[in-house]
């Protein structure tokens, strides 16, 4: 890609690389390389370069929110169990200045009450939630978007 290229830093919280065989009843069967290829296609049609980040290690995701900073322009979070308890990702976000989309595969205000709170959500630009792997397709046209705005 061309160094031009805006890229989307598609960040992905603990257990998720157990994505198609934890609870497929509630998170589908899709793995978390199935939705990396998905991303990375839908990214290039957009315009857009990802890189896709998996941890299950807050202080990991919170270091590649820091690079973030100097190498990305906006950033898809799944912080998973993290968004329920995570001030640190919070703050990390907090000090990125591009476009934040906090996406979850379930609908989190349909689930347990402790799921409806989020610390990410106070970062975001917006949430998308209960759409499965599609909400991260819809993340990144939504970040196309907003960087057209900025930039136009």
């Amino acid at each position: 890609m061309p160094s031009d290229t805006p890229t989307v830093f598609v960040l992905n919280g603990p257990n998720l690389n157990l994505l198609g065989k934890r609870q497929p009843e509630i998170y589908g069967t899709e793995t978390l390389a199935d939705v990396e290829r998905a991303c990375s296609e839908r990214a290039a049609n957009l315009g857009l370069s990802s890189a896709f980040h998996q941890s299950n290690h807050e202080g990991e995701i919170v270091e590649t929110i820091h690079r973030a900073r100097d190498e990305a322009a906006a950033i898809v979070i799944n912080p998973a169990a993290y968004t329920h308890t995570s001030v640190a990702i919070m703050d990390a976000l907090l000090a990125f200045d591009g476009p934040i989309i906090e996406v979850h595969l379930s609908n989190v205000h349909r689930r347990e009450e402790f799921r409806s709170h989020s610390w990410v959500s106070k970062a975001a630009t917006g949430v998308i939630c209960g759409l499965g792997s599609r909400g991260y397709l819809l993340a990144l046209d939504a970040v196309a978007d907003l960087l057209d705005r900025e930039a136009g």
